[in-house]
């Protein structure tokens, strides 16, 4: 304290003063109260509630001599005490947002919505009911029947399955349907009906009317918008528009018509196909049969034996019964020899009997394996016959089975085996019911209000990346 008192009472020195044992410069602000050198720092005292604004500490003013609302700046700590720590910094408040006020891209989200929405909705609403000419649509349902009658197979007991007759499974629907949306048939009705006059009757009306070319393929993409095919479980819905209900009906018969010729070509087709199979098969088999039976002729000619089966079981016979007299001859000889007398006569006629009978029965068996007039052993011989017999009656059995095949394809070629069967046919509208002009605005309105959307959230999107 004297050293301190000491520099401040020198001019010459440094004029330094401690306050709170911290180094502060001579001509630095001094605090207003400065601390005594060891003394405790005054604590503020509480405020109580409802202490009057006069009782309660008054604020730490700035010192206008360092610059009014500076903030304080960092004191360096002295040796062996802590640092002072500093406040954190605050973040910055922004300013708040001002009043929103119409601007130009403003306008420009109206104008676009305007644009694109509202102005083609409002041109379609005016086409629709101004100038779109009300259309008519004729409906029709049929299917193709098959004629489902007796097998020959089982009208002969199942000898035509002897050979490889087959019946026709396609899908005749599958070929109208795709019959329905071809060249070919749109030419035909076109040559019969004049499709394009039709379809191009309304003169201001070019979104539904035909306003295409003479070309086919135009008149096809025609075709597609105004005939529409629907097929399930084998049955075959349509629906025709056109600009009077008369002339829609009048489509609708022709394709009627049309696939019924159709379906007819197609019975024919199938009717010589099968007729002409038939006829192969029946002229392959009887030629077996000829040929078989020639050949059993040569062999009883060549051979000399009209049935080698017959003699053999004939010769068969004879020895059955040569061995049963046998049989007999050899029972009474035993009788004979013990009843009576050793040179009875009746014991050597017996016994000659016997012998006689065995000497039969062996010449029959030789005759078994006795040759033929071409030098062959019977029972060869025999064989062969059996072989013969057995293609003989195969072939006749052929012979039949391919016969009635025929008989039936034939009875198949005079009726209609299939058909075209109209469940539904051709109606005749009463009233417009196309073009549904609500359904149309509300698909068109829903679409182009998502591109709007779309576009305007792109918009923004945008702007806020910049």
């Amino acid at each position: 304290m004297y050293d301190t008192a000491r520099q401040i009472n020198n001019p010459e020195c440094l004029r330094m003063t401690v306050q709170n044992d911290k180094p502060v410069h001579a001509d630095a602000p001094r605090p207003a109260n400065p601390t005594p050198v060891g003394a405790v720092p005054a604590q503020p005292r509480p405020v109580l509630a409802g202490q009057p604004a006069a009782a309660r500490p008054a604020a730490a003013q700035p010192n206008p001599a360092a610059g009014g609302a500076a903030a304080p700046r960092p004191v360096p700590a002295a040796p062996g005490r802590p640092a002072p720590q500093m406040p954190p910094p605050q973040a910055p408040v922004k300013p708040a947002a001002s009043t929103a006020r119409l601007k130009p891209r403003h306008l420009g989200v109206a104008a676009s919505f305007v644009v694109i929405v509202l102005l083609p909705i409002l041109v379609s609403t005016w086409y629709l009911y101004a100038r779109a000419e009300n259309q008519y649509a004729s409906y029709m349902g049929f299917t193709v029947r098959s004629e489902s009658g007796l097998a020959t197979s089982d009208l002969l007991g199942g000898l035509t399955s002897l050979v490889g007759t087959t019946s026709s499974t396609g899908s005749d629907t599958d070929i109208l349907y795709k019959f329905i949306q071809s060249h070919d048939l749109v030419q035909r009705i076109d040559d019969r009906l004049d499709l394009r006059a039709m379809w191009s009757k309304p003169e201001n009306d070019p979104v539904f009317a035909y306003t295409g070319n003479d070309s086919l393929e135009d008149l096809l993409s025609e075709w597609e918008r105004k005939v529409r095919v629907y097929y399930d479980a084998g049955m075959i819905d349509l629906r025709v528009v056109a600009f009077d209900p008369k002339d829609a009906q009048a489509i609708t018969q022709a394709i009627y018509d049309e696939s019924t010729v159709l379906v007819n070509e197609l019975n024919d087709v199938a009717r010589e196909d099968a007729l002409r199979y038939a006829r192969n098969d029946l002229d392959e088999a009887l030629e077996r049969l000829r040929s078989a039976r020639q050949e059993m002729t040569e062999f009883r000619n060549r051979h000399q034996l009209v049935d080698p089966a017959a003699d053999v079981a004939g010769q068969a016979g004879v020895v059955s019964t040569l061995q049963a007299q046998l049989a007999e001859q050899l029972v009474a000889l035993g009788l004979l020899q013990a009843n009576a007398q050793e040179n009875d006569p009746r014991i050597e006629q017996t016994q000659l009997r016997v012998n006689v009978i065995r000497e039969q029965i062996a010449a029959e068996r030789q005759k078994f394996g006795s040759e033929t007039a071409t030098g062959e052993a019977l029972s060869t011989v025999v064989g062969q016959f059996e072989s013969l017999m057995v293609d003989r009656e195969f072939a006749q059995q052929s012979y039949i089975a391919a016969l009635a095949t025929y008989d039936a394809a034939r009875a198949e070629s005079a009726r209609q085996t299939r058909y075209l069967a109209a469940y539904v046919k051709p109606t005749l509208a009463e009233d417009a019911e196309f073009p549904m002009r609500a359904k149309l605005l509300s698909i068109m309105g829903g679409f182009l209000l998502l591109i709007w959307i779309v576009g305007i959230l792109t918009f923004y999107s945008l702007r806020d990346r910049r």
